[in-house]
């Protein structure tokens, strides 16, 4: 029996995906276009637009969506939406693109893949783009240095798809909204829970999915696999580390691993809310959000990414969020825990930083099995080496 699931943002999933014979004269068109090739995170943000990921949005946003945005976390229709999705060229070589005409996007092998009607140049304040979307103008953020370093010259419109994104790895893993919603259909679950994560999968994630899974009937664990920096554990790592956690300590039946295509901006807050909508395009009901979502450094609060949610209005976000707090393996308690149920000091508690873990992992040193599964450890153990060696 067909379940109802939740609404997609602004009320209908988008699909600027072109097939059949108008694809082929939009295709063949294109390649007397001018044209433009595309970023890593362009073109990650290209296929978001494209299957509805990015939903309401149909095409890189305009000057008028973009100052709402910036300013106040929605578009001129008035649905929420927290960083503008901007296609960014630098001023020598844009007198090329002009509004009212249209533009090849290209991959950075040459194939062309999709075509944008421009409909908006503009040359925004990026020092207030920074300053409102990143909370900082510091150009040591990864998100303020990739923003400043794709130019200062804003194209936006909609776009059509008029050749498939090429890949190479997670085909099996790489679902639309569309099918994720299908798989949800089929499967009986009214609510769903996401998971966005660009690290691999220790107790403590697993623990807080966990915990989630308890009061939902399924999970989509939906990992990044977009543009992150250089210092992040590669996506083709990561997902074995999901994999074997799939394989080994989840229930098949409850839960789905899909990626998630998106690059990242290290917003935090902001950040938190994209991934929000992103997964109630997907068809999930829930999403968790825990300890310094999509942050970096120390640019924001431990729990920001939480707060930012209470700014909206009740009717603004469908989608329901989970909060939690930094969890942990307690030696008291003997089990996981987090400061909402565990009465013991510090000293009991088992926590590694990112910096410790990789020193262990570099040095060959398997980290307590409290922190992380041991299938996992290894597979981190065996890309350090790698890495090292290399």
């Amino acid at each position: 029996m067909p379940t109802s699931l939740i609404t997609p943002h602004g009320g209908t999933l988008v699909d600027r995906v072109l097939r059949g014979a108008e694809r082929q004269r939009a295709f063949e068109n294109a390649h007397a276009l001018p044209r433009l090739t595309l970023s890593e995170r362009a073109l990650a943000d290209l296929e978001c637009i494209a299957t509805g990921i990015y939903s309401p949005l149909e095409g890189f946003v305009g000057e008028a969506d973009y100052q709402t945005i910036v300013d106040t976390m929605h578009l001129q229709s008035g649905a929420a939406w927290s960083i503008p999705v901007t296609l960014q060229v630098p001023e020598e070589g844009s007198e090329k693109y002009r509004p009212d005409h249209d533009v090849a996007l290209a991959h950075p092998n040459g194939d062309i893949l999709a075509v944008l009607t421009v409909t908006d140049k503009y040359r925004p304040d990026q020092a207030a783009e920074a300053d409102k979307v990143y909370g900082t103008s510091d150009e040591a953020h990864p998100g303020v240095a990739a923003m400043l370093e794709a130019g200062p010259v804003y194209l936006g419109g909609p776009i059509a798809l008029v050749a498939d994104i090429p890949h190479t790895e997670f085909g099996a893993q790489r679902l639309t909204p569309a099918q994720t919603r299908a798989a949800f259909e089929e499967k009986g679950w009214r609510t769903v829970v996401a998971f966005q994560t660009r690290n691999p999968i220790h107790r403590a994630h697993e623990y807080l999915t966990k915990v989630a899974l308890e009061i939902v009937d399924g999970l989509l664990i939906n990992p990044l696999v977009g543009a992150t920096k250089a210092d992040d554990i590669p996506a083709d790592v990561r997902m074995r580390c999901y994999d074997v956690l799939m394989e080994h300590y989840y229930p098949h039946d409850r839960v789905i691993l899909g990626v998630f295509p998106a690059a990242m901006r290290y917003a935090g807050p902001r950040e938190a809310v994209m991934h929000a909508i992103a997964r109630q395009n997907y068809g999930c009901t829930h999403f968790i959000v825990g300890r310094d979502h999509a942050g970096v450094g120390s640019y924001y609060g431990t729990y920001d990414a939480q707060k930012i949610f209470e700014t909206f209005s009740d009717d603004a976000l469908a989608i329901e969020i989970m909060r939690f707090e930094h969890s942990f393996y307690c030696t008291v308690c003997e089990s996981m825990a987090s400061t909402k149920t565990c009465p013991h000091d510090k000293e009991h508690h088992i926590f590694l930083s990112g910096t410790k873990v990789r020193e262990m992992l570099s040095q060959g040193e398997m980290p307590p099995a409290a922190f992380s599964r041991p299938e996992v450890a290894k597979i981190l153990i065996d890309a350090y080496s790698g890495k090292a060696t290399a």
